[in-house]
């Protein structure tokens, strides 16, 4: 059976991340994302140590759907290089990790019925 993973991205606006979760949740891409509003971010970038405030999303997916969320973020990201990491799930509820997977697409790309609720 698939794995399934969580892709964490930041941004420095909430409401774009919600935005760009619902387009990835509509397409089918991922089942569901957790937004996290407000986190701090300490990093380096063109030499110096920036301190900013953004936003944080996890999306819970199908590992062979992360190269499409990583090419969707390139495209729609603000930022020249945003963070898309993702961790594979190495263990999960087995109801929530079939939810996941119903409510993604395949390998095909067919949509599959969803059989029972998650979030």
């Amino acid at each position: 059976m698939e794995q399934i993973a969580d892709v964490s991205i930041t941004a420095e606006s909430a409401d774009w991340l919600a935005d760009f979760t619902r387009s990835i949740v509509n397409d089918r891409l991922a089942a569901c994302g957790n937004i996290v509003p407000s986190i701090r971010s300490i990093y380096r970038w063109e030499g110096a140590i920036e301190d900013d405030n953004e936003a944080l999303v996890v999306l819970h997916t199908r590992q062979s759907l992360v190269p499409a969320i990583i090419e969707r973020a390139n495209r729609d990201h603000p930022y020249d290089t945003p963070q898309v990491l993702a961790v594979p799930v190495i263990d999960a509820n087995p109801g929530y990790r079939d939810w996941v997977l119903a409510s993604t697409l395949d390998a095909d790309g067919h949509e599959l019925p969803i059989t029972s609720a998650g979030g």
